[in-house]
Order: C-alpha cells, then sequence, then structure tokens
C-alpha cells in the first residue's frame, strides 16, 4: 500500500537543567559552571544539516508545521540564542506560515522581561512546567521554584503578549489528596491559559524517585483524582483531547497532535530522537542522538555524525501507530493507518475486532477510538498490538 507522507516537525532538545529533578526520567543534565551555548547552537545546527542531507527526497520540499523547544530547561538558552537557531532553521528548511513554536520553560528559570525577548525571536507558544501551585508539593518534587514565581511566570508571559499558554500540572504527589489536586486545578484554571497539561506522577526507572520511592496515592485515588480534575477541567472549558491534554476552542498543540497522529518529526540536540517517513520506497526511518551533552558537542567539533538511524520493521508498525493514535480521545480515521503506515488494513483487522469485542474500541469501521473503558485500560489495549 502506498505511505503517504505526513506533516513534518522539529524537535529541538535542549539538555541543560539548573537541578534534576528527582522524578525526571529525561535526558536532562544539572548544569555545572558556565554553558557552552554558542558552540552548541553551531551543532544544532550542524546536526540538522546533517539529519536534511541524510533524509534527502524523503525530506525535499516540506515545510516544518511545527518546532518544539524541549528540555531539560530550554529557558536557560536567553532570547538571542532561541532566536539564532530560529534563524538557523529557516535558512536550511522552509516554515509553513502558520507553524506553530513551543518553547518549554521552568518559573524559577526566567528573568524579568525575557518573554518578550522569546516572542521577538518567534516563538508563539509557551509550556510552562508548573507541576503544581502548593509549596510543600513543589519541595517534595524537588523544583526549584515555588507556587509564587509559578503565578507570576505565566501572568509575565500573558503580559509579554503571548496568549498561546501551556502550564504543566500534575497529579497523585506525594500526600497529595483529591483536595489537593482540585486546588492546583483551580488555579491554573484561574490564569486562563490556552493549554493544560494535566498528567499523574509515575515512578519511572533510573531516577531517584525510583531509588527511593516517596509515598504516592494508590491507584484508586489516583484515579479519582483523575476524573474529578478532568471534570473541573471541562466545566471551565478545558476540552480533553489526549490522555493528559486539555486545551480551550482552537488551542490544541498541534506539534503533540502530529506525534499522537503518527507524523514526522526530526529531532535535534543531544538524545532527541527522530522519525520521518520515505514515501518512494516505504520505509519509515527513526533517528537518535548520542545523549551525552559532552559527546555531541565533540561530535559537532570532528563534524561527524551525531547518532544513527534505523529502519521501522513492519511488524512493528502497528503498535507503534496505535500508541499514539489512541491517545486521542477522537481517536484517527481507519484510513490512517495505511496512509501513516504503507500497512493494508488487513494487518490489524483481527486485532481491532478483538478490542471491540472486548468493549475497548467504539464499533465504528471508519475510526479507530477508544470508548471510555479503553482509556481506563489504555495500557492494556495497546498492548494488543505488539508484535
Amino acid at each position: 500500500m502506498p505511505l503517504i507522507a505526513p506533516p513534518l516537525s522539529l524537535y529541538i532538545h535542549i539538555p541543560w537543567c539548573v537541578k534534576k529533578c528527582p522524578y525526571c526520567d529525561f535526558n536532562s543534565h544539572a548544569q555545572r559552571g558556565a554553558l557552552p551555548i554558542e558552540e552548541y547552537v553551531v551543532a544544532l545546527l550542524t546536526d540538522l544539516e546533517r539529519d536534511l542531507a541524510q533524509a534527502g527526497e524523503a525530506i525535499a520540499g516540506r515545510a516544518l508545521h511545527s518546532i518544539f523547544f524541549g528540555g531539560g530547561t530550554p529557558s536557560l538558552f536567553a532570547p538571542g540564542a532561541i532566536a539564532r537557531i530560529l534563524d538557523g532553521v529557516t535558512a536550511r528548511i522552509a516554515l509553513e506560515a502558520a507553524a506553530e513554536i513551543t518553547l518549554e520553560t521552568n518559573p524559577g528559570t526566567l528573568e524579568h522581561g525575557r518573554f518578550d525577548g522569546y516572542l521577538r525571536a518567534g516563538v508563539n507558544r509557551i509550556s510552562i512546567g508548573v507541576q503544581s501551585f502548593d509549596d510543600d508539593k513543589l519541595q517534595r518534587l524537588g523544583r526549584i521554584h515555588n507556587a509564587g514565581e509559578a503565578d507570576r511566570a505565566v501572568k509575565s508571559a500573558q503580559d509579554a503578549g503571548l496568549v498561546n499558554i501551556n502550564i504543566d500540572l500534575m497529579y497523585a504527589l506525594p500526600q497529595q489528596t483529591l483536595a489537593g489536586a482540585l486546588t492546583d486545578v483551580a488555579a491554573a484554571i484561574a490564569l486562563q491559559p490556552a493549554h493544560i497539561s494535566h498528567y499523574q506522577l509515575t515512578l519511572e526507572p533510573n531516577t531517584l524517585f525510583a531509588a527511593r520511592p516517596p509515598k504516592l496515592p494508590d491507584s484508586d485515588a489516583a484515579w479519582d483524582m483523575q476524573e474529578a480534575c478532568q471534570t473541573r477541567l471541562a466545566a471551565a472549558g478545558f476540552a480533553q483531547y489526549e490522555v493528559s491534554a486539555h486545551a480551550q476552542a482552537d488551542r490544541r498543540c498541534a506539534h503533540n497532535l502530529n506525534y499522537w497522529r503518527f507524523g514526522d518529526y526530526l529531532g535535534i540536540g543531544a538524545g532527541a530522537h527522530g522519525k520521518f517517513s520515505d514515501a518512494s520506497s516505504g520505509r519509515i526511518l527513526r533517528t537518535a542522538k548520542l545523549k551525552t551533552p559532552a559527546g555531541y558537542l565533540d561530535r559537532a567539533a570532528r563534524r561527524e555524525a551525531f547518532g544513527s538511524q534505523s529502519e521501522v520493521a513492519a511488524r512493528d508498525l502497528p503498535f507503534e501507530f496505535m500508541m499514539n493514535a489512541l491517545r486521542l480521545n477522537e481517536g484517527v480515521a481507519a484510513g490512517d493507518f495505511t496512509a501513516r503506515t504503507g500497512l493494508g488494513a488487513e494487518a490489524i483487522s483481527t486485532l481491532l475486532d478483538d478490542a471491540r469485542s472486548r468493549g475497548w474500541l467504539v464499533e465504528d469501521p471508519a475510526r479507530i477510538v477508544a470508548t471510555a473503558l479503553g482509556q481506563r485500560y489504555l495500557n492494556d489495549v495497546i498492548e494488543l498490538f505488539l508484535p
């Protein structure tokens, strides 16, 4: 079946943060002295050039649908550095006229007036890692900001003229109650951001919390928090469109939607991952960059390859597609599976029938979408598609 090239995004990883949070399993590294910002900017653009050359015709002529600066803490880079990166990107690949450009920020790393600079640099969406508006919970999470700084960060971004603002919130925190989780949601709603990401704290391997687990609410209490908070968000006009994403009208995150719809994305920076479709050969390829900042910068200085590239095996594609698509409340059109993977519908027809017979998927041959029961047991639904 023909593979149709989907929208193309760009992920840019800034790997440093002031302090590693005890729950974080991302590729982030605590800052030690002055950051090599100028060297890293050059390395990022060299990395992009290599990706574009390696992808060749698979990427040629395609424009970027969105750009996302993630981390780490990208707001450790001043607006001037972000502007140089964006200028370098747009000199090498076209950008759609209405492209979404997101920068993740930490309330503890922002200086007064800096949001003005990010806006001038080309950033049009800010994601602020608040996590909680409760000082006790922030301390337990190892965050470097307090509730007052979080509140001021959001208002500062709004005062700078940014209207597309996301607030990251977590629930099921150490010693958190249902009332506490709802208080956090109410504080976020009161600030009237465009988007709220609300996700459960989980203990991930190779983190400090995994080695020294704090006492967390049990699964039933966490589920009660999730349901109550989702109801409160919906009542305030934040429609849930993905497991952990809630948005006001027309403010869904374009970059993350492209991930969940199995779109393409280039990934540059230490530890960044990418995925792109080669419609001419019918192959889907993934890239992975060297994780350590020092090693990544050394590769750049030597003008050597930044990482590896591999083809996604056909047998893995059903799982990879469903792992993303089933997170969306609206699911995806059934035909998207063939368009995005190049596999025929018969590759998953029996598995879809199985999931529908269990009440996990809606009985609609035109769409692949989880029922309320399927959303609650989403991991089980997705595991059906493992090779």
